[in-house]
């Protein structure tokens, strides 16, 4: 990384923080439906989910941080959808700037509105009951697997924010990325579903993440989770990061 570029990504990230300071709907938004849901899900539903021993809101709240992230990235496709159709990228063309620092600046961004999200959800998870007796290198990793995920997912984002013909295609990628967890461990285990869904829940992403960051809470033995789960996130963020630099290569040419 050349100074060039990490000054011009600075600059373009302290412009898109900017706007996000000046329209925090985006985050509080962001924040909603996840909270709705685990509300939901704990006052509504949880006493008829047997999920084992302890409190619900501790087995749920890692897919709840999951859906939290899906939900934050659809706003980095929606922000890149509306500077192309805006000709944001072309007044950055004449510019004397690292091309891929405009995409970088995005990333970032969506980073750091993704995190403020997530400590509000954790923030709300603690009112209803979670607790977790986990040290601090477990924190660490929860927060850097979740950090990963998040770069894994925007990046993802960045596809059909350059590509989509309406701003309702650019955000709405995430509807799948948001029901995913339903299909996953994140609410009840795999056992309770019947045998094709058990199979796929059983060898999608989400489970192993949720999987992982449950049993980082919990201070138990992660096995072979964490390491599925880092194989998955790097995988599809290695696509997807190639695919996002080769459309932007394509858009702006």
């Amino acid at each position: 990384m050349t100074p060039r570029f990490l000054g011009d990504t600075a600059a373009l990230l302290g412009r898109s923080l900017r706007h996000i300071l000046r329209s925090p709907d985006t985050i509080i938004t962001t924040s909603v439906m996840p909270i709705a849901f685990m509300l939901l899900f704990v006052y509504v539903f949880g006493g008829a989910i047997e999920q084992g021993t302890g409190r619900y809101v501790d087995y749920l709240l890692p897919g709840i941080l999951i859906i939290t992230i899906a939900s934050g990235v659809s706003y980095t496709a929606f922000r890149l959808f509306l500077d192309m159709k805006g000709g944001i990228f072309e007044r950055f063309q004449s510019l004397p700037i690292a091309r891929s620092s405009v995409l970088w600046a995005h990333v970032l961004t969506s980073l750091v509105a993704n995190v403020i999200s997530l400590v509000v959800v954790v923030l709300v998870a603690l009112l209803m009951g979670f607790r977790s007796g986990a040290g601090v290198l477990a924190w660490l990793a929860v927060a850097g697997l979740v950090i990963l995920l998040t770069l894994t997912l925007t990046w993802l984002a960045v596809i059909p924010g350059l590509t989509a013909k309406s701003a309702d295609g650019a955000s709405g990628f995430s509807y799948p990325l948001i029901f995913l967890p339903f299909v996953s461990s994140a609410f009840v285990p795999t056992r309770t579903m019947p045998g094709p869904v058990r199979a796929f829940a059983e060898h999608q992403p989400v489970t192993s993440i949720v999987d992982t960051v449950r049993e980082l809470f919990a201070q138990k033995p992660v096995g072979d989770d964490i390491w599925t789960a880092l194989a998955w996130c790097v995988g599809v963020l290695v696509v997807a990061y190639g695919l996002a630099t080769v459309t932007y290569r394509r858009k702006i040419a």
